[in-house]
């Protein structure tokens, strides 16, 4: 029977993980402790000689530098490293850069809990203008402004994520290949509901670790045959 591996990995802590602000779309980078957490997930890579064919990431520099990083560590830096904006964070919309602590208080507990770890709510959206917007962002030029969101829930973040997973990652492990994807607490949030068919009500409680690889096995018709953490 053939088997295909599949290493999900959220990026390291970035700098505004460490300020305790929603990041979403926000272009920000790893703090020093996340190039250690990206560090540390190579060698764990490594002494479990997992090493990837392919590797996925987000257009998002944290999870960028979190593959880039663990593959140097694995002396691995060879392959195909292929990007996609349907892997970034969940846009957290008019949340973006702000403290986690003070919207909690703005808005309640209830409110608060209801969008940042709930299913179908997303927060409140940007606004027209708003410099925040990701059609200010070079990057994105490319792609039709329809595309792009002011806001999303984890449903909106599932829908283009799952897209990207049937169209670029699972043809990879249909083929067999060990494939290693480093993106976001809820694009990968996104794809373990699936995973594992978890509910929306389920989905609540996952929580995603930063710099810990997660394996999954699968056999040839893409069933789940296992998975631990590394």
């Amino acid at each position: 029977m053939r088997e295909s591996k599949l290493i999900l990995l959220r990026h390291g802590e970035s700098l505004y993980n460490k300020e305790n602000l929603f990041t979403g779309w926000t272009d920000i980078d790893l703090s020093q402790k996340g190039v250690e957490q990206a560090e540390r997930a190579g060698k764990r890579l490594a002494e479990n000689a997992l090493y990837p064919d392919i590797c996925f990431t987000s257009w998002l520099k944290r999870a960028i530098h979190t593959a880039q990083i663990a593959l140097k560590e694995m002396e691995w830096e060879h392959i195909d490293s292929i990007r996609s904006w349907k892997l970034n964070e969940r846009h957290y919309g008019a949340w973006q850069q702000h403290n986690k602590d003070a919207v909690k208080r703005e808005v309640g507990e209830e409110m608060f809990i209801a969008i940042r770890r709930g299913y179908d709510t997303p927060p409140p959206p940007l606004k027209a203008g708003d410099p925040r917007l990701p059609e200010n962002d070079p990057k994105y030029g490319s792609l039709d402004p329809v595309l792009l969101p002011r806001s999303e829930s984890l449903k909106q973040t599932r829908i283009r994520t799952l897209n990207y997973f049937a169209e670029s990652i699972a043809p990879q492990l249909a083929r067999g290949k060990c494939v290693l994807v480093s993106a976001h607490g809820n694009s990968l949030r996104a794809l373990v509901m699936a995973i594992e068919n978890l509910t929306p009500a389920q989905v609540v409680k996952l929580e995603i670790p930063t710099g810990e690889p997660i394996l999954y096995r699968f056999d040839e018709t893409l069933h789940p045959l296992g998975k631990r953490f590394l």
